[in-house]
């Protein structure tokens, strides 16, 4: 955990990124902004950086953590591609797609970052910050979602400061993010099939069984109870009860809404923001309206299944 009592923030510009830079290099805790929500980076192939990680969110140690690379070059240094993920990199890197697939015996990599496991979590982010850092260093970055443990997941650096003020070293304000659910996470199998482990903002291959999901531990955001606002959860409200903040979604209007135009994407956009806002209200229950699986809202409703574990 850092030692500060403040964590310190600042502007994702050139000066921002390179303090960001000499913080990791010497294995302390940046909250970097990508294409879908804000990650807690440490560089990934050391056990004490990782480990803080780990403490600073209050994490499982079962739970593994995404590494963060510049594109397939470098992924290809910790893990085996088949041709079948090489073909998924080569066609969504840079992007939400996070695949899971063999790790390399020699890839050097710290080993809580695979919790134990024969396979890796990798990702090449679409991010002008997070592109901007990776290039900065000469190490990949493990990085957790910016908040503590079974918390909301951050969209701002305001959220990132909400669980992990005083735990964390820097957060680079980078703004809103873009795509506002986490990365969609495949397994890449030996026999070529791919099995989806989350849903996120691309849509890819068979779904994954959720039996299989819930029972081994495979890759970020699996366990059952999640992305949680401290609150009770109702899903499926058309109308508010006493004592609910409803969050609406197109003609269910709500306290706040996801998209009063009933949009899966902005709804997407704004679920974390929206959750937030819904923790900080004085109602004592949330309940939330209708979101159809169209598309990513596939992925909606699994974070807010997750939230009303």
């Amino acid at each position: 955990m850092s030692g500060k009592n403040v964590t310190e923030v600042r502007l994702a510009d050139a000066a921002g990124i390179a303090e960001a830079a000499r913080i990791l290099e010497s294995g302390g805790l940046v909250a970097v902004p990508t294409e879908t929500v804000y990650g807690l980076a440490a560089r990934a192939d050391s056990a004490e950086a990782v480990a803080k990680i780990y403490a600073a969110k209050g994490r499982p140690d079962f739970n593994p953590l995404i590494v963060h690379v510049a594109g397939l070059a470098q992924a290809e240094r910790y893990a085996d591609f088949s041709p079948e993920a090489i073909a998924l990199a080569e066609a969504h890197w840079p992007g939400p797609l996070t695949l899971v697939v063999p790790r390399r015996a020699e890839a050097g990599l710290a080993e809580a970052v695979t919790a134990g496991l024969p396979t890796i979590a990798l990702r090449a982010p679409d991010h002008p910050v997070m592109r901007a850092l990776l290039a900065a260093v000469d190490f990949p970055l493990a990085a957790p979602s910016a908040n503590r443990s079974g918390f909301i997941s951050p969209t701002s650096a305001a959220h990132v400061l909400a669980s992990l003020d005083g735990r964390i070293d820097l957060v680079l304000d980078g703004g809103i993010t873009t795509a506002g659910v986490e990365s969609t996470i495949v397994a890449v199998r030996a026999d070529g099939s791919i099995e989806e482990l989350r849903p996120g903002p691309l849509q890819i291959g068979p779904r994954g069984k959720a039996t299989q999901v819930e029972t081994r531990i495979e890759a970020p955001g699996q366990i059952a109870s999640h992305y949680a606002p401290g609150k009770p959860v109702r899903l499926n409200a058309v109308r508010a009860e006493a004592g609910e903040f409803l969050i609406g979604f197109g003609t269910v209007a709500g306290d706040c809404t996801l998209s009063a135009s009933g949009d899966v994407i902005e709804a997407a956009a704004r679920l974390y923001a929206a959750l937030h806002e819904a923790a900080r209200a004085s109602q004592p229950r949330i309940a939330v309206a209708p979101v159809p699986e169209d598309g990513v809202g596939r992925a909606i409703n699994d974070r807010l299944k997750r939230a009303a574990a």
